[in-house]
């Protein structure tokens, strides 16, 4: 998905704090609004943050050789953030649930192990699809944060599979009617199989895909994706308005109203 050119900026907000990008600036501004080099879309700085050990040798005194390995530790921190772009957000997730021209994308980041996962799904995604999915407004990307256990893996792997069916949202909803806990063997490999033969797949097909880890790839890249964005529990969401410029922030199963609250605004602005 393009960013098309504009002179507005590009907000969202992590933990209360605001961050902003801009086409017309390329420094950091050391504000409550941060501002980055839009082509780019680097953030990775703000977010990740910089530690920095200071070792101090008696009182009131820092030796040469210690402020040179603060020094050489700042360089080493700078080198290594990563870069947030709008791939981190829209890459190595589920096809899209809606109409692609829909106005705004909500993304999921979640664990079909996860507890809160399945409350957001049984509590929240339905109405959100009832009321701004079946209607155009929203559409919405899954993607993998596989921290629970192996079977979190496993099923994210199956859900990729069934997409080569064309059913990766038959099969996504099928894993979280079954859920039944987490590490507890629900979503090990003889469920997995039962679960696709209840979608209606082609089993010589999903099992091929399967026992080839097809899909390891993208699950890997898609927990990166997370990790450079800092998401330390699931589920989260990004709510992102292309129009606006906007990227709005929401950790955990929140419920229906939150999320219908940032969609109105976005969708009236």
């Amino acid at each position: 998905m393009d960013v098309e050119d504009s002179n507005d900026e590009f907000t969202f907000s992590i933990e209360g704090k605001e961050y902003a990008i801009s086409e017309k600036n390329n420094s950091i501004k050391k504000n409550q609004k941060q501002t980055l080099h839009l082509p780019s879309l680097t953030i990775g700085a703000i977010i990740s943050g910089i530690c920095i050990a200071v070792i101090v040798f008696g009182i009131g005194s820092i030796s040469e050789s210690s402020e040179s390995l603060v020094e050489k530790q700042l360089v080493e921190k700078e080198t290594q953030t990563k870069e947030i772009t709008m791939k981190t957000f829209l890459e190595n997730g589920s096809v899209i649930l809606g109409d692609p021209n829909a106005p705004v994308t909500l993304i999921e980041f979640g664990d079909y192990q996860c507890h809160f996962c399945n409350v957001y799904y049984h509590n929240t995604e339905h109405k959100i699809y009832e009321d701004y999915v079946v209607t155009g407004k929203v559409k919405i990307i899954f993607k993998d944060y596989t921290i629970i256990g192996p079977d979190s893996i496993k099923a994210a792997h199956a859900a990729h599979c069934a997409s080569e069916q064309g059913k990766f949202w038959q099969y996504h909803n099928t894993l979280f009617d079954n859920w039944a806990g987490e590490n507890n063997g629900w979503a090990g490999q003889d469920n997995i199989l039962i679960f696709a033969q209840q979608v209606g797949l082609d089993m010589d097909e999903f099992t091929e895909c399967t026992s080839n880890n097809r899909y390891e790839q993208k699950i890997s890249a898609s927990n990166a994706d997370a990790q450079t964005l800092g998401i330390t529990g699931t589920p989260a969401f990004y709510i992102l308005s292309m129009e606006n410029k906007q990227i709005e922030v929401i950790s955990g199963a929140q419920p229906y109203d939150v999320f219908e609250k940032i969609f109105n605004t976005m969708l009236e602005n």
